[in-house]
């Protein structure tokens, strides 16, 4: 493979690139007269493009044969490049050395425009960026984080929050969360239980997550154990409020299932200035996007 093949696709990610990309044009264009720097970081940005299978079909009475095909659509990176008005600085981060080979190609390919391609760990580099940068005044940012499972760490959120200049968009996993919080509490090893609490920021989540049921075998013993109670729809709502407390203000998010309506993650916006002015703007034209991804969900 190339090193821009980077195989991924579905309604749901085309539906999670569509919004996020309307909110970043939608940002510069309400931005660009107020502010000198607009940035766009993407943290776990992948190789800037994606591609995707689409099937055949076989021949039928509806038509003919088609065969199947291979698709190269725009991935996140990619999306912020073509933005317009344009990013003043664009930060494209990945651990893995074939993306970020891609990812440097592709600033290659734009070598009049201000990118910076980071290798490493988010967290670390996140924070690192964060802390070279003395001054948020007169610059405003975006970061999306679309995380390898569960690897956004509650303290870069809250390194994030501290700027006051960042809108964040969070793919949460849900289907991370409801893997790694066993059914019984006695499942959950040590691993588990510090994936959890790096994740959502306290330990708390177990004695909100779990109670003590009791238990008949088929002998007819009878013990109790501790065993989870939450859904998905309750993790989603325990880490929406958890934001919450954290950021100035945080949007309803957006479900998005696997192609069997199996739960998958939440897209979550969060707003880090706490001035009416910035939140009122930024929420209205992100829930008019959430919105428009609500409607084409439901749309037949």
């Amino acid at each position: 493979m190339a090193h821009s093949d980077h195989e991924f696709g579905g309604i749901s990610t085309d539906l999670k690139l569509s919004l996020v990309g309307g909110y970043l044009q939608q940002f510069t264009t309400a931005l660009r007269p107020q502010f000198q720097q607009l940035w766009y970081i993407d943290a776990f940005a992948g190789t800037g493009e994606r591609t995707v299978i689409i099937p055949g079909r076989a021949a039928d009475m509806l038509g003919p044969e088609i065969d199947a095909r291979v698709e190269r659509r725009a991935g996140s990176a990619k999306i912020a490049i073509d933005v317009s008005p344009a990013f003043d600085k664009l930060v494209f981060m990945d651990k893995r050395p074939k993306h970020i080979a891609a990812l440097n190609d592709l600033r290659a390919a734009n070598q009049s425009r201000n990118i910076s391609v980071v290798p490493g760990d988010a967290n670390a580099e996140i924070m690192k960026l964060l802390g070279e940068q003395k001054s948020w005044a007169g610059t405003r940012a975006v970061m999306f984080l679309d995380p390898y499972g569960m690897s956004v760490d509650w303290r870069t959120l809250e390194a994030i929050r501290r700027t006051e200049a960042i809108d964040v968009w969070y793919l949460v996993s849900l289907s991370g969360l409801f893997r790694q919080a066993t059914r019984d509490a006695e499942d959950l090893d040590p691993s588990k239980r510090a994936a959890l609490t790096r994740m959502i920021g306290t330990a708390d989540w177990e004695n909100d997550w779990y109670e003590m049921k009791r238990r008949t075998n088929l002998f007819g013993d009878v013990d109790e154990r501790l065993a989870r109670t939450a859904e998905v729809d309750d993790m989603e709502r325990y880490f929406g409020a958890r934001l919450a407390k954290l950021f100035p203000a945080v949007l309803p998010p957006l479900r998005l299932n696997d192609d069997r309506g199996i739960p998958q993650f939440a897209l979550f916006f969060a707003i880090s200035n706490p001035k009416n002015v910035a939140i009122g703007l930024a929420s209205r034209i992100a829930g008019h996007i959430l919105k428009s991804g609500i409607s084409s969900k439901v749309r037949p």
